[in-house]
């Protein structure tokens, strides 16, 4: 009997819409919260990126933005508090196709989850990190974070005010080595999307930090630059190869005046755009993007918005494959028992 030839063609990928990202649960953010917007842009993006649903994961630790797996109709993993990037590493690790997304908090990444999140930076796996910034344990109801500000007055916690100086998320990330670094706001969906899908772009770790409201604890933590009305003179774009121009009528902007970033006026007669800092997102060096990450920890200056750092470096889990290949074919296939009772062995009475 002849047997029948098939054809090895590729079908085509059915075209995905949002509604094939959602799942049937329902969702449990208190109303207002900044999570429903970013949980939206991200069901809105991933059908763009042209990969089967099946070939994409989620994985979260503990906080109110780890409810995000429940949420994604994907494969996904609800796991425990600050250990996501372990378990997306190893993910990963074991099947480099997928495309593998961690959603953490604040408190999860930076505080129990602080260790395990520089050296998933430093590593450079394939893996898009989300961190939704709200500036507070929202969870468990208001206490004050690796992020919250100086002075915060949480009854839960800090009745006297917070004493810490808090974490700069992107600077964080910076110094850690993450090769795309990149910051957003939750309901500023026409550029959250765009850095979502730069992210997937990008072949190594990719670290977004998202401002978020907590409307419920910490209410209108970043509303300067969240609001309409307030953002564009509190926020700038960062634009590859582009001047550090901002405010409503486009009439200020940012230079180094030695080692600080300061705002100029446009319209003086003294200053030009081509004063101003000129954004390098390539640069190998990160003294420009640690410049500008700082200027979020500076009062009176316009938050940077937009990727800071876009290099490639190698990927880890090619590394890995790639030794694990060579030292398959300089040894040969390798065998447990063998290795257990090679060298010097003892028994124990």
């Amino acid at each position: 009997m002849k047997r029948k030839r098939t054809s090895r063609i590729p079908v085509s990928a059915p075209t995905l819409t949002r509604n094939d990202f959602k799942s049937d649960q329902d969702v449990r953010w208190c109303p207002s919260c900044g999570d429903y917007s970013i949980l939206a842009q991200t069901q809105r993006t991933l059908p763009e990126l042209g990969i089967p649903k099946e070939n994409i994961v989620f994985i979260s630790g503990i906080g109110c933005s780890s409810r995000f797996p429940y949420y994604m109709n994907t494969y996904g993993f609800h796991t425990i508090h600050g250990r996501a990037p372990t378990i997306a590493s190893g993910v990963k690790m074991a099947n480099p196709d997928l495309s593998v997304w961690v959603i953490t908090g604040d408190g999860d990444a930076l505080s129990i989850g602080g260790n395990h999140f520089i050296h998933l930076m430093r590593r450079n796996f394939d893996i898009n990190v989300l961190l939704f910034n709200n500036r507070i344990y929202g969870l468990t109801k208001g206490q004050y974070s690796p992020t919250s500000e100086r002075g915060q007055k949480m009854y839960q916690s800090t009745p006297l005010r917070s004493l810490d100086t808090p974490f700069n998320p992107i600077s964080l990330a910076l110094a850690s080595g993450a090769t795309f670094v990149a910051r957003s706001v939750d309901i500023h969906s026409d550029h959250l999307r765009p850095m979502l899908k730069a992210a997937f772009e990008h072949k190594g770790t990719s670290f977004i930090e998202i401002y978020q409201n907590c409307h419920i604890f910490n209410d209108d933590t970043f509303e300067l630059q969240r609001e309409k009305e307030y953002k564009t003179d509190h926020t700038v774009l960062l634009e590859h190869g582009e001047p550090l121009v901002f405010g409503a009528e486009h009439d200020k902007g940012i230079r180094l005046n030695g080692f600080q970033p300061e705002v100029v006026d446009l319209t003086d007669g003294e200053h030009t755009v081509y004063d101003l800092i000129v954004h390098d997102q390539h640069a190998e060096d990160t003294t420009l993007a640690n410049f500008l990450a700082g200027m979020s920890d500076t009062p009176d200056m316009p938050h940077p918005m937009g990727i800071f750092r876009s290099v490639q470096h190698p990927c880890y889990e090619n590394l890995m494959t790639n030794q694990i290949r060579t030292a398959t074919e300089q040894m040969g296939e390798g065998d447990l028992d063998a290795l257990l009772h090679d060298g010097e062995t003892w028994t124990v009475s």
